[in-house]
């Protein structure tokens, strides 16, 4: 069963652009730990400060697994500890999500 990681944050509007930095940085780390990157999302139109970014693993273990890769990652290290020191990521929720199948 595949499981999708939805993540939706409350960024700074004013550093949008380090946001985008931030999640360009996940691009390529994401996949290295053993994530499926859907992909991130910025606001474009409408709301200017809520950003979202879907990841899927085959399971939730598997979920647990890509987490401690990621932590232990030098790249992804420095980009949680990048968000913290520049504060544009004033918060966020995650949401475990299937597939709806016939």
């Amino acid at each position: 069963m595949t499981v999708t990681c939805a993540i939706r944050y409350v960024i700074d509007p004013f550093q949008r652009e380090a946001f985008e930095a931030y999640a360009r940085t996940w691009l390529t780390v994401i996949p290295a730990c053993g994530g499926d990157l859907v992909g991130y999302w910025l606001p474009h139109e409408g709301t200017d400060n809520i950003a979202h970014a879907m990841i899927s693993f085959p399971s939730l273990a598997a979920y647990e697994a890509y987490r401690a890769r990621l932590r232990a990652d030098p790249a992804g290290a420095a980009n949680f500890a990048l968000a913290r020191e520049r504060r544009f990521i004033l918060s966020e929720e995650r949401t475990f999500l299937t597939p709806v199948t016939s």
